[in-house]
């Protein structure tokens, strides 16, 4: 399934408030973090300082999006919608060359 990119920009504090409830996520469910730390790395004593850094949040969230059954775990667990994961996410990532944004 194809989610629409929204054409308005979220709001930096939006878009790391989401960043934030998707760790939160990841820290609650012990077999989703570990796939998420397995996958990019990361271990888990670095992610306090981690979430610092819009690269991790970035990372993050993409490993959210690019998974759709992760994506819709995690909006059934928040009550959030998949367009508002992706608009966050979209906030993160530098735009890629088929964007059109360049």
């Amino acid at each position: 399934m194809r989610y629409k990119l929204s054409s308005k920009a979220m709001s930096a504090e939006h878009a790391e408030q989401i960043a934030i409830t998707v760790l939160g996520w990841l820290a609650g469910d012990a077999d989703m973090l570990g796939r998420f730390l397995s996958l990019t790395g990361v271990e888990p004593g670095q992610m306090r300082q981690a979430v610092n850094d819009p690269a991790f949040l970035s990372g993050m969230l993409d490993f959210i999006v690019q998974h759709e059954p992760t994506l819709l775990a995690f909006c059934a667990a928040t009550d959030s919608q998949p367009e508002e994961v992706m608009a966050a996410w979209q906030h993160y990532v530098k735009p890629s060359l088929d964007s059109g944004e360049y």
